[in-house]
């Protein structure tokens, strides 16, 4: 199963005396990039609930909130930071000195101040902690499954393009043949033309020997064998799905590499045009990865 980097969760909880609500919310990046917002009794378990979410995902900037609400007899314990509280106050006093102002420092204020406050970080509840891992759990699986979902759509997308492509694939190798005969031909008939302008015969030898060089430019066999199978590769790792995203890229490069070379080998009005297409078909691939985790 294939995961989208792009999801939303949440989930709310009731449990002790703790009420809790989570929101995920992910898009795409090329490294996992967590950005948490945790209320101030809790900033200190971000570490242990990283790893909670490293289980679940591998890529993608995910946003994390929490908002908890707490029984009047289960208020965590608040620390707050008396040293740092201190120094602003000092650094007001010395700023309204050097104004010559009296300054009288409304304590209330610092109650607004969110930096100030926290949970010590020394004493762990560690039944507070167990409520939130088990809650940011459920919310990570209802976040995996708009993930899968979404991941689900794009890789059935993405197959019937392969399959597209596989087609076009088969065609090409129909196709190459023909293109070799038509241009032996064309060849014979203008050296043909050149030589009867003056009374000449064509030296059979030579022209054959040319006809050998031509073939092997316009050869495109083992091109096409790699194109077959980077297309095989593209279906085992949508089936596969771990760490789909990165290997999928490389192998829709790879992919392009040898239509490109086709298309520069086989000079052919049809097949160009279904070299573009094979193009097209290529960079919606592309498009639809860069959302893969």
């Amino acid at each position: 199963m294939v995961f989208s980097m792009t999801g939303f969760g949440r989930c709310l909880v009731e449990s002790g005396g703790v009420t809790q609500q989570w929101e995920i919310k992910s898009v795409n990046s090329r490294h996992l990039d967590l950005k948490w917002r945790l209320p101030s009794c809790a900033r200190s378990l971000e570490p242990r609930l990283e790893k909670v979410v490293r289980r679940h995902a591998s890529r993608g900037r995910v946003d994390i909130s929490l908002q908890l609400q707490f029984a009047p007899d289960c208020l965590p314990p608040l620390n707050f930071d008396m040293a740092a509280a201190s120094s602003m106050l000092d650094s007001l006093q010395a700023l309204a000195q050097r104004r010559g102002d009296v300054y009288r420092p409304d304590y209330s204020a610092l109650l607004a101040l969110a930096p100030l406050w926290g949970d010590s970080g020394d004493d762990t509840d560690e039944e507070l902690v167990d409520q939130l891992e088990n809650g940011l759990e459920l919310a990570l699986q209802d976040w995996n499954e708009a993930r899968s979902k979404e991941g689900h759509a794009l890789a059935v997308d993405m197959q019937s393009r392969i399959l597209r492509m596989e087609e076009w694939t088969g065609r090409i190798m129909e196709r190459a043949p023909q293109i070799k005969e038509e241009r032996a031909a064309q060849m014979r008939e203008r050296i043909g033309e050149g030589l009867a302008a003056y009374a000449l015969e064509l030296e059979e030898g030579r022209f054959l020997q040319e006809v050998a060089i031509l073939a092997d430019r316009l050869d495109v066999s083992e091109e096409l064998t790699r194109l077959q199978t980077h297309l095989e590769r593209l279906h085992e790792l949508l089936d596969d799905g771990r760490d789909a995203g990165r290997r999928l890229d490389f192998t829709l490069q790879e992919c392009f590499r040898e239509i490109n070379t086709c298309g520069n080998k086989l000079p052919d009005v049809q097949l160009s045009r279904m070299v573009v297409d094979f193009k097209n078909e290529l960079e919606k691939c592309r498009e639809q990865v860069q959302n893969l985790e």
